[in-house]
């Protein structure tokens, strides 16, 4: 039986490399395949490298350097464009806000992170590393399981540089339009255009525009495209009833930094994610009172927890032009501030796709496995949709399959296939009753996604205690376990890990590759 696979793998080979169609390519060996060995749209079919392709990677984060690393492992030409002076995407820090503090101005410069200045990871180090490369302890480095910001830069850094990715990136250059080819390669190939931030004398490495202008823009072609721009920089707001008449200041955690602007304020918070977990905490410290309104249907309305200045509520009921705020549990507070943690949109301004993939309700699609439109496919990928997720790792994974499927290792399933699949996907979400705004968000099946892409390289399955140390540490995160993160018990975790990996990962101390990734 192999010995027939083997033939006609060999024979697909041979005439997949004489057509020219990348995509004719690809129906034709699913063609041979299913016919001749009776293959479903299910099946993992691989195949020997059959082409290098030249590959536009936008956003030189987490997302980006991962693709990179992965398409250039795999000997595809690889240009990463980053608009910033330096890798790390949402990671590396700005202590600039926009001047429009709700980040509605069109017009406005735009900051393209969101981190504030004492941010900490929210899930631990040992899950935050690549399978090849772990998120390993520095002797003179933030020694604590959930460091710092600063510390996960560092470690980008590392990384970028262990595998040379810097020297696949052009820093300081925004990609303004990315559009298909036309004529007969519409479908092969992808225009993009480019511009250079400059200062008089030479290159800019300020992200000032008041230091800085930019270049002309360039025109270049490519074979694929990879969007890796990340999520974090265009702000969702809430609906809040009467707001258009409040005279008071808004603003939303993107443009949130330090809590001293806060000081003496009665400050209205609304979400109660991550961030809103940490920054009411933090402005707590010098706000006269923190409010926080939720919709969430368990909270105890009332003082939280030990805190003598943070009250929870139901969501905002109505604001008046007066300043003061209704919630929908019936008290209400005169407030300062009303500060949104609402999270984010998805936002790609610089594609033109002609409605073929679309944003509804902070849903992109129709994407394959959250990275394939089916009708694009495999020119036009999106690596990094997944929330509440282990990003470093997922990105990772869906970057292997990409540079794989590109090279021809692995083929993608036929156009209707990939659409079947992605529509039993929404259906399977409406009988849940999710909104099409979860659409992204991985748990509880997160660990079977990356077993699904590891299975789609070759690869086994991850350790189990990656998926349990995951949802332990969303369980606290979630019931709001105020400390969690430096009440965590690296001993007991450390056994974990141990029992199933040897010492390969204890205490991100001794490490070694802990998965196969060759």
């Amino acid at each position: 039986m192999k010995s027939i696979f083997r033939f006609l793998i060999a024979t697909c080979c041979l005439a997949y490399n004489k057509i020219g169609n990348f995509r004719v390519k690809k129906a034709y060996a699913h063609y041979i395949l299913r016919r001749k060995y009776r293959t479903t749209p299910n099946d993992v079919v691989s195949l020997p490298m059959v082409r290098s392709v030249r590959v536009a990677v936008i956003g030189a984060g987490v997302a980006g350097l991962n693709a990179a690393r992965e398409l250039h492992r795999e000997g595809h030409t690889v240009v990463v464009f980053e608009k910033r002076h330096d890798l790390g995407g949402t990671w590396l820090y700005d202590s600039r806000v926009e001047s429009d503090s709700l980040s509605l101005d069109p017009a406005r410069a735009v900051v393209e992170t969101s981190l504030y200045h004492s941010l900490r990871t929210n899930i631990p180090r040992q899950i935050m590393g690549f399978l090849d490369y772990p998120f390993a302890k520095r002797r003179h480095g933030d020694q604590r399981t959930f460091p710092g910001h600063e510390e996960v830069l560092r470690f980008l850094n590392e990384f970028a540089d262990e595998f040379r990715l810097r020297e696949l990136i052009r820093f300081s250059t925004e990609v303004v339009r990315v559009e298909r080819g036309e004529g007969r390669k519409r479908n092969e190939e992808w225009v993009v255009e480019s511009r250079r931030r400059r200062r008089r004398g030479g290159w800019s490495e300020s992200e000032s525009e008041s230091e800085s202008e930019w270049g002309v823009v360039v025109r270049e072609v490519y074979d694929a495209v990879v969007v890796c721009n990340g999520h974090f920089t265009e702000p969702q707001l809430a609906d809040v009833p009467g707001i258009e008449k409040w005279r008071g200041f808004q603003i939303h955690s993107h443009n949130y930094r330090v809590p001293e602007p806060f000081t003496g304020q009665i400050v209205v918070l609304i979400g109660l994610g991550p961030s809103a977990f940490d920054i009411s905490k933090e402005v707590a410290t010098v706000a006269k009172e923190v409010h926080i309104a939720a919709r969430a249907l368990n909270i105890t309305v009332g003082k939280w927890g030990h805190h003598d200045n943070i009250w929870l509520h139901k969501m905002i009921e109505f604001v008046h032009e007066d300043g003061k705020i209704v919630f929908q549990d019936g008290s209400s507070v005169h407030a300062d501030t009303i500060l949104y943690c609402t999270g984010y949109k998805y936002h790609f301004p610089f594609i033109e796709l002609d409605g073929i993939v679309t944003i509804d309700d902070n849903r992109v699609g129709p994407l394959y496995k959250h990275v394939f439109p089916p009708s694009l496919s495999p020119s036009l990928s999106f690596i990094g949709m997944p929330k509440q997720d282990t990003p470093f790792l997922t990105t990772q994974l869906q970057s292997k399959w990409l540079a794989n499927v590109l090279s021809g290792k692995v083929f993608l399933p036929t156009e209707g296939d990939m659409m079947s699949d992605i529509k039993n996907y929404y259906h399977h979400m409406e009988e849940r009753g999710l909104p099409k705004r979860f659409t992204h968000y991985l748990p509880p099946n997160e660990m079977e996604y990356r077993n699904w892409l590891l299975a789609q390289v070759g690869m086994p399955p991850l350790k189990e205690w990656r998926g349990k140390m995951f949802r332990e540490c969303l369980k606290s995160a979630m019931t709001k376990l105020d400390g969690y993160r430096d009440q965590w018990d690296d001993d007991y975790w450390d056994a974990i890990i141990a029992s199933q990996e040897g010492n390969l990962l204890v205490n991100g101390q001794d490490v070694g590759v802990a998965e196969d990734v060759s």
